[in-house]
């Protein structure tokens, strides 16, 4: 019997048998050859972290605690995935035995789906490029922090969904890119991608805002007041010259309450702050009376899959979807160094732990098969 991974409970990945089921009219069968978690928002379930207990309820727009002691169970693990198709429903049209397709899949030796669930492979374009088609498309969400030609961004978190967003901030035209990350493997391939200057947020004294703001923006003035405040009722009115130090943009792709604090503390007066993280915790550290309350910053929350999206409906899911495709098979976002390790199918239990316990040791997974 072929076998899947799955977490039992949190915390707890095993390989378990599974039953093939029989095959519908319009239903393809797939033998998996490589497949990838999804190392940001999947962890949020696996570690049942507090937002996992608190799911969205489309009806009433917001979150809806489950009751207690309820948790995730039996649940797949697993993001994308690549296979070759064995069998086909008497019905299907899009596709022949022998065709290779991808597709949001997960971690199982084979998938039993309708023909529209997955799409060709297309020529030319590899198993582990195919795979950061989703990161890719969680990246392309930085639209929303309308990045302009000469600005200076800072992206924290060199994931596979930063450093796609590092590539994705030049395309749009920055004129420096500062990738933040407290793991060096990943500040590396975020240079050889393209990042002008990596940061480890923990080096130094901690104060990632700080040292960013000393490599970026204009100069502050020393003069205290600034030469040409004014005096308004008691409260001095500052000219905007003033203050400027700072990113003009700060995308936060970690995950990390402590790097959204320094993202803000990163970025310019009037500059805007890109959140397309899933924060699975609490915000213990984000102190918001700080540099977000002076300085008039834009907090903007993005996200591809909350639709409609912000331009639509010229903009939309799929066209994301088509966009970072294009780029993926193109090479204009390449993704050399992203998926990391890669293991056999048979060590999958163990590798999809260290994603959780040895953060340093991944960026994305990647599991081969037989």
């Amino acid at each position: 019997m072929p076998h899947e991974l799955i977490a039992l409970e949190p915390r707890k990945p095993v390989l378990r048998e599974y039953e093939e089921q029989e095959l519908r009219l319009r239903q393809i069968r797939i033998r998996t050859e490589f497949a990838s978690p999804k190392h940001g928002t999947e962890m949020v379930g696996y570690r049942n972290e507090p937002s996992a207990s608190r799911p969205y309820d489309p009806e009433w727009g917001c979150m809806i605690p489950r009751p207690a002691g309820e948790g995730p169970r039996n649940f797949p693990l697993g993001n994308m995935a690549v296979g070759v198709v064995t069998e086909v429903g008497p019905e299907v049209e899009r596709f022949r035995v022998g065709d290779r397709v991808f597709g949001h899949l997960s971690v199982r030796e084979t998938h039993t789906v309708d023909e529209e669930s997955v799409d060709p492979l297309p020529d030319g374009l590899g198993a582990e490029a195919v795979v950061c088609l989703d990161p890719a498309v969680m990246a392309l969400a930085i639209r929303d922090a309308s990045i302009r030609l000469g600005d200076q961004v800072a992206v924290f978190g060199l994931g596979a969904i930063g450093l796609m967003a590092v590539q994705m901030a030049r395309i749009a035209g920055a004129d420096r890119v500062i990738g933040v990350d407290p793991i060096e493997a990943r500040r590396d391939v975020a240079n050889a991608l393209g990042a002008d200057t990596v940061l480890d947020p923990l080096a130094g004294d901690g104060d990632a805002g700080m040292a960013i703001r000393r490599i970026s923006g204009a100069p502050q003035s020393e003069v205290e007041p600034p030469d040409g405040a004014r005096v308004l009722g008691g409260y001095w009115e500052v000219p905007t010259q003033f203050g400027q130090r700072g990113v003009d943009v700060a995308i936060e792709a970690s995950g990390s309450v402590a790097a959204l604090h320094h993202a803000i503390r990163a970025t310019r007066f009037g500059g805007t702050i890109c959140m397309i993280s899933f924060y699975g915790g609490d915000a213990a550290g984000l102190r918001l009376g700080d540099e977000f309350h002076v300085n008039r910053q834009q907090l903007v929350s993005a996200r591809v899959e909350s639709l409609p999206l912000r331009e639509a409906p010229t903009w939309t899911l799929e066209r994301l979807v088509e966009v970072a495709l294009g780029w993926l098979a193109s090479g204009r976002l390449r993704t050399e160094g992203i998926v990391t390790p890669v293991v056999p199918f048979e060590e999958s239990v163990e590798a999809y732990r260290e994603i959780d316990e040895h953060p340093e040791r991944s960026i994305k997974l990647g599991i081969r098969f037989p």
